[in-house]
């Protein structure tokens, strides 16, 4: 049961809301148009399945701003079809991230196009900031225009993801490529903590390799005891600058 919905609002603003223990998704928006979510509280038991604090999919002009949310699942997710997207200010954690997707695991889905996630902080989360496609696609597609800069990580499991291969539960056959073409993605100006050693991982499909990614000036630690901080490409030859902490690609390019 999802709290909120919003479908098929143009030009209208959402503010000053909290939202309480969905049983589900609290925050549901389908096939809107110049809408604006600010100043949101959103609040669940960080091991409250499918609480994600809003999903978004097939709209256009979304913005959202100034977002303190704590949950279960993904703080925010955008599915297919999610325009000029733009996420600031936004506090996450506990929670699974800042996710575009799940792609491809369906037919007819829309491409995603031009998302900027910028000044956010994400605090012992799962993941931090992800792309994610499933292998075995029921079509193919596309996400690009992709950016998020100036973000805060502290003790995030996964600070920075593109994963091409993702299937929970196993409910998918890896060895069937993704056909969603990811490009033009940038990570700018990423700082914090990692809660393991493989900060920063660029899986992308062989199928389609991801294009024209950028990863400049990140700084992220590791205090843990499992090794030290470092990164993993595969089907990506990102284009590098500024500050690496870790070394960006520190496995070799791998295409398999």
């Amino acid at each position: 049961m999802v709290s909120l919905r919003f479908n098929f609002i143009t030009n209208s603003t959402v503010k000053g809301i909290t939202s309480l223990d969905s049983k589900n998704f609290h925050i549901n928006v389908l096939g809107c148009n110049n809408l604006t979510f600010h100043n949101i509280n959103i609040i669940a038991p960080k091991n409250s399945p499918n609480t994600d604090g809003i999903h978004i999919s097939r709209s256009n002009k979304i913005t959202i701003t100034k977002f303190k949310i704590a949950i279960g699942d993904e703080c925010i997710s955008l599915g297919d079809g999610s325009k000029l997207i733009e996420v600031t200010n936004v506090t996450c954690g506990p929670g699974h991230g800042i996710s575009i997707g799940s792609l491809g695991r369906y037919t007819n889905e829309e491409p995603v196009e031009g998302v900027t996630v910028k000044n956010c902080t994400l605090i012992n989360t799962t993941n931090g900031v992800r792309i994610k496609t499933w292998p075995a696609s029921a079509a193919s597609g596309t996400a690009t225009n992709m950016h998020f800069l100036d973000i805060i990580m502290v003790n995030v499991s996964n600070p920075i993801l593109i994963d091409q291969e993702y299937c929970p539960w196993n409910q998918c056959n890896r060895q069937i490529l993704s056909k969603i073409k990811i490009r033009i993605v940038s990570f700018k100006n990423i700082r914090g903590s990692s809660a393991t050693p493989l900060a920063i991982r660029l899986i992308c499909s062989r199928y389609l390799p991801c294009y024209d990614v950028k990863v400049s000036n990140i700084d992220l630690t590791y205090n843990g005891i499992k090794g030290s901080i470092s990164s993993q490409c595969t089907n990506v030859k990102p284009i590098i600058s500024g500050r690496q902490n870790p070394k960006i690609c520190s496995s070799p390019y791998v295409v398999r």
